[in-house]
């Protein structure tokens, strides 16, 4: 037999659903949920250049260190 899912929409936001069950609140809007992914891969990708950009710098030091010893 299949549960119900109780559920409410939230004040004030079409969008937004309540579940009463566990209290999560769902977005409903596929669009928006699609472009907040996008959003967070663009941050992850950002992330991941700082990260690989901090290390080339690092490698650079030194071997400007190594060039100061010599």
């Amino acid at each position: 037999m299949a549960r119900k899912r109780k559920e409410a929409l939230v004040e004030n936001n079409p969008n937004l659903v309540k579940n009463l069950d566990t209290g999560a609140v769902i977005n409903t809007n596929t669009s928006e949920l699609l472009a907040r992914r996008e959003q967070i891969g663009k941050l992850q990708e950002k992330d991941a250049e700082i990260e690989s950009m901090k290390a080339d710098i690092e490698e650079l030091k030194k071997l400007v260190k190594n060039l100061g010893k010599k």
